[in-house]
């Protein structure tokens, strides 16, 4: 079967706007493949950019990256989040010091700019989800640099918005979704934490989110995720369930009884009504999306 793209109504939105001349850092990427896509298809010239021709840590690359376009979507991240506790450097030059430059060279240039963060700013310690306004507290470096970068750019004056995800998944990219089908293939038995809760999101309807963004020029914070939640063995078992994957069993355990570098956030439910007031369709719910996804895989 092809790949199923996001709803209709959501594209005709986006293909309705004025065209733009736009750079996707990251462009290669999960979320930056499915919005390039999205972007062509409105008619928009969509400038990829990505390593190693981009370097978003250099100053120089992304001036180059700013030059000719009225917008800029920043994809690129250090998203290692084990990795960033012992390469706490390199994650901070990537995910804050040169969001700060891009803050600075599009505020000069007049260049709106769309940044990516992530459900890690918080602790995940609440007992609701988290909306815009809740106090980030993140447990990691990952965390810890992604909303550095938040606060730097808000600090740069630019015109511009920072759209939280979570939990992703796409065609372009490694994912939770991909790591269960591979692990279903080599064992019977699958141990998968059931403490963690929160919106497994296809990239293609983050991609259609944030086109109506741009379109829009909307500012601000916003959070977006699929809609309804789940914990992540409720995840693993769907994703069996909808490949039709029988004779495997999906073993609830803790966070706890996986000891990794960097602390996760059990809670990462995000409440989404500020951006779903400005989307021409309700958020799609996650089993659902997961359901198109995997039936075009």
């Amino acid at each position: 079967m092809g790949t199923a793209g996001p709803s209709p109504d959501r594209a005709d939105h986006a293909m309705n706007q004025r065209p733009e001349s736009v750079a996707v850092l990251g462009g290669r990427g999960m979320l930056g493949t499915d919005l390039c896509a999205l972007l062509r298809a409105a008619g928009q010239r969509v400038v990829a950019l990505d390593l190693p021709e981009c370097d978003i840590t250099q100053p120089e690359p992304l001036a180059r990256a700013l030059e000719g376009v009225t917008a800029v979507v920043n994809c690129a991240a250090y998203t290692q989040v084990d990795g960033a506790e012992a390469n706490a450097a390199l994650a901070d030059a990537v995910n804050h010091r040169a969001v700060r430059t891009l803050g600075a060279l599009a505020g000069a240039r007049g260049v709106y700019v769309l940044h990516i963060s992530t459900d890690f700013v918080f602790d995940g310690e609440l007992d609701r989800p988290y909306r815009e306004t809740d106090p980030p507290r993140p447990l990691s470096v990952y965390g810890a640099t992604k909303l550095a970068g938040e606060q730097a750019l808000a600090a740069s004056g630019c015109a511009h918005a920072v759209v939280r995800v979570q939990w992703t998944y796409g065609h372009a990219g490694r994912h939770f979704i991909g790591k269960i089908l591979a692990r279903a293939a080599a064992t019977d038995e699958l141990s998968v934490v059931a403490d963690q809760v929160g919106s497994p999101t296809w990239t293609q309807d983050v991609a259609a989110a944030l086109g109506v963004l741009l379109a829009g020029r909307s500012e601000g914070l916003y959070h977006y995720a699929a809609a309804g939640y789940a914990s992540r063995c409720e995840v693993a078992a769907a994703v069996l369930a909808l490949c039709g994957i029988r004779g495997k069993r999906v073993k609830p355990c803790r966070t706890a009884d996986f000891p990794a570098a960097a602390r996760r956030p059990l809670n990462s439910r995000f409440e989404c009504t500020r951006i779903e007031a400005l989307l021409p369709a309700p958020r799609p719910h996650w089993h659902a999306a997961l359901g198109r996804y995997l039936a075009g895989s």
